[in-house]
């Protein structure tokens, strides 16, 4: 995973605080091991396509640990699931404390269905591709000195497609809408519901402090274009805990200081669809050094770089992500 959220600008120099998080893409992937993604799927068909509607889960929000996504499936160039994220979010003004995030991804996922029948198995690798946006507007409500709530409203809207990989051979009863489905399926999607967020923002000259913890909870339906007359559910539910300490390193480049940076965040997925991919929680330790910009005249006013350690269950890996603040 690594797609770096952008950090809110600290207020040396008169710097504005509420500045746009924006997300780069990774220049390195995570790469891990997991268990084999393959499963003993004799369900129906309605199951199957609940399955894939939840993989948007992973989609819907800005997330540090699953920014940028890749885990091994078991077999040798085989990747279980891959997943790129770009998006971010920013509150409008001390004066007007609106707050607006938006994300956009894409992901793909790979499963092994298995069917049976009696004595008889077959293996369809399956391909399913996933894109997703999300828009989030909230409040800043103040609570204490350097600490808001924030309620924010969330609206998604997404896409499904599966085909499966190569050729496929089946049991005889799952050549019909199953079979459909998963050669040729496509799924459009809605959700909507809402987050719930602690920000606290400690700034002072000599180092930066914020942190983040956030509750999500989103209601995703597939709303038509598939082949198959089933629709499909899922609930994405989420927590999940950033934080990011910020210091000067005693150099200085572009006529500001060089910061070193360190941030832990943790991201956890529950509800009847918290483990569609094997794990449901991910942790992440980053450490980086970030360049001020802000004494020339450039569109961006800090640069980020950062490299991260992903661990969580039966998952680790490690990422490279390049950031920016506006």
């Amino acid at each position: 995973m690594s797609y770096d959220f952008a950090g809110k600008a600290g207020s040396e120099h008169g710097m504005k605080r509420n500045t746009i998080r924006a997300a780069a893409l990774a220049v390195a992937l995570l790469f891990v091991a997991s268990p084999a993604l393959s499963r003993d799927f004799t369900v129906n068909l309605q199951e199957r396509v609940n399955g894939a509607v939840a993989m948007l889960q992973y989609c819907l929000t800005p997330e540090v640990t699953t920014s940028s996504l890749s885990i091994n499936s078991g077999e040798a160039g085989v990747n279980g699931l891959s997943l790129y994220q770009l998006g971010g979010g920013f509150t409008w003004s001390k004066t007007l404390p609106l707050y607006l995030e938006g994300n956009a991804a894409l992901s793909r996922y790979d499963p092994v269905f298995i069917f049976s029948r009696g004595t008889a198995t077959a293996q369809v690798p399956v391909e399913w591709t996933t894109v997703a946006g999300t828009a989030g507007i909230g409040w800043d409500f103040p609570i204490a000195p350097e600490l808001v709530l924030r309620p924010i409203v969330n609206f998604s809207i997404g896409r499904v497609e599966s085909k499966v990989s190569g050729s496929a051979s089946t049991t005889g009863d799952e050549t019909g809408q199953e079979m459909a489905f998963l050669r040729e399926g496509e799924l459009n999607t809605v959700g909507y519901g809402g987050s719930l967020m602690l920000d606290y923002e400690h700034y002072r000259e000599v180092y930066e402090i914020d942190v983040e913890a956030r509750l999500t909870n989103i209601w995703l339906q597939s709303t038509g274009g598939t082949s198959v007359a089933v629709k499909g559910t899922a609930l994405a539910q989420s927590a999940s805990l950033w934080t990011r300490w910020r210091a000067p390193t005693g150099l200085r480049a572009l006529d500001r200081p060089l910061r070193y940076v360190l941030e832990y965040a943790f991201s956890y997925y529950f509800g009847p669809d918290g483990d569609m991919v094997g794990f449901n929680y991910l942790n992440s330790l980053g450490a980086g050094l970030e360049l001020d910009t802000g004494a020339w005249d450039v569109w961006v006013s800090r640069v980020r770089l950062m490299g991260r350690y992903r661990i969580g269950e039966n998952v680790d890996g490690w990422s490279v992500g390049l950031a920016v603040s506006f």
